[in-house]
C-alpha cells in the first residue's frame, strides 16, 4: 500500500490513522516502519489521542520507548484520559508511569476523564503510583476531572489507604469538587470507613453544607446508605 502511495497519515476510523492502529495492535515492526515513511509520530485521533497513549494503554514500553525516540510528545493533550501519564496512572503500570516521567511529562498536566494522573490513580487504587506521584511534585490538590479532586475520587471508590496517604500529603479534607466534599463523596457511596476517618481523624464537620445534596446526611439518606445515615 505504501508503495503504491497510500497516505500513510490519512486520518479517520476508528484508529485515527494507521501509526495508532498499530501502536494499538503492539506491532512494533509496522510502527516502526511507518515512522520511517514519515507517519507524524505526534498525529492526533482515536480513542486515546494518539500513537504514544495507545501505546502505554496497551502496557507496551518498547513501543512508547521508541515513539518518544523519534520525538513524539510525551505531553501531547487529546484522547480518553488527556496524556499519556494520565493513562498509565490509571492502568497502573508504574514502570510505564516512571519513563515518562524521566522523559519529561508533566505531573499536573489537565485534562482528560480524571483531570490529571493523581486522580485517575487514585479513581483505580493504584497506591505505588500515587506515592510515585506525590513524590515527583503531583499537586494533591489539583481541581477537575469526574470527581474534582484525588480525594474525592478515593472516597467515592472507598480506598481508605489511598484516602489516608492522599491526607498525609496535605490534601484538603474540605476541597469541594463534583460530589461536594469527600465526606459527601463517601457518604453517596456508602463507604463508612472514609467517612469516619474524616470525621473521627480529621474532624469533618458532619452538618457542613455538601454540594447537590446539601448535608452529608441527605446524600447518605438520598442513596439508602441506612449505615451511613445512622452513624451521621
Amino acid at each position: 500500500l505504501v508503495k503504491n502511495k497510500a497516505d500513510v497519515n490519512a486520518q479517520g476510523g476508528q484508529f485515527g490513522n494507521a501509526l495508532y492502529a498499530a501502536a494499538y495492535q503492539e506491532n512494533l515492526d509496522i510502527v516502526k516502519f511507518l515512522v520511517g515513511n514519515k507517519a507524524d509520530v505526534s498525529a492526533q485521533g482515536g480513542i486515546f489521542g494518539n500513537a504514544l497513549q495507545a501505546a502505554v494503554y496497551r502496557g507496551n514500553l518498547e513501543i512508547a520507548k521508541f515513539l518518544l525516540e523519534n520525538k513524539a510528545d510525551v505531553n501531547a493533550q487529546g484522547g480518553l484520559y488527556g496524556n499519556a501519564l494520565q493513562t498509565a496512572a490509571y492502568q497502573g503500570n508504574l514502570e510505564i508511569a516512571k519513563f515518562l516521567v524521566e522523559n519529561k511529562a508533566d505531573v499536573n498536566a489537565q485534562r482528560g476523564r480524571f483531570g490529571n494522573a493523581l486522580q485517575a490513580a487514585a479513581r483505580q487504587g493504584n497506591l505505588d503510583i500515587i506515592k510515585f506521584l506525590v513524590e515527583n511534585k503531583a499537586d494533591v490538590n489539583a481541581q477537575g476531572g469526574r470527581f474534582g479532586n484525588p480525594l474525592q475520587a478515593a472516597a467515592y471508590q472507598g480506598n481508605l489507604e489511598v484516602a489516608k496517604l492522599l491526607v498525609e500529603n496535605e490534601a484538603d479534607v474540605n476541597a469541594q469538587g463534583t460530589f461536594g466534599s469527600a465526606l459527601d463523596a463517601a457518604a453517596i457511596h456508602g463507604n463508612l470507613d472514609i467517612v469516619k476517618f474524616l470525621v473521627e481523624e480529621k474532624n469533618v464537620d458532619v452538618n457542613a453544607p455538601q454540594g447537590i445534596h446539601e448535608t452529608s446526611l441527605q446524600a447518605a439518606a438520598c442513596y439508602g446508605h441506612l449505615h451511613i445515615v445512622k452513624y451521621l
